[in-house]
């Protein structure tokens, strides 16, 4: 009698999709080749993307618009800049 090294687990519930577009499923399994998974993978890490929602709570997105806003640098354009930009030639 073998041992086996896996134990036997509650079996996971299927899905079957009907009636996808041949050009989702074409996009699909581009998807999959890309990223070396089967069709079945990519739909699984399709889904939870879209519906494992990250959480993060009020102070954590305060503090990253904050370090959004330090690292956009300011171009703001002047009249002087406009009339020197069409003394130049530029329409």
């Amino acid at each position: 009698m073998q041992s086996s090294l896996f134990t036997e687990a509650e079996p996971m519930p299927a899905l079957t999709i009907k009636n996808i577009p041949d050009s989702l499923y074409e996009q699909l399994k581009s998807a999959a080749e890309l990223h070396r998974r089967s069709i079945n993978s990519e739909v699984l890490v399709c889904l939870e993307k879209v519906l494992v929602a990250k959480k993060t709570n009020s102070n954590d997105r305060l503090q990253r618009i904050e370090q959004l806003r330090t690292s956009i640098t300011s171009n703001i354009i002047t009249a002087d800049d406009i009339n020197q930009a069409i003394e130049n030639g530029r329409p």
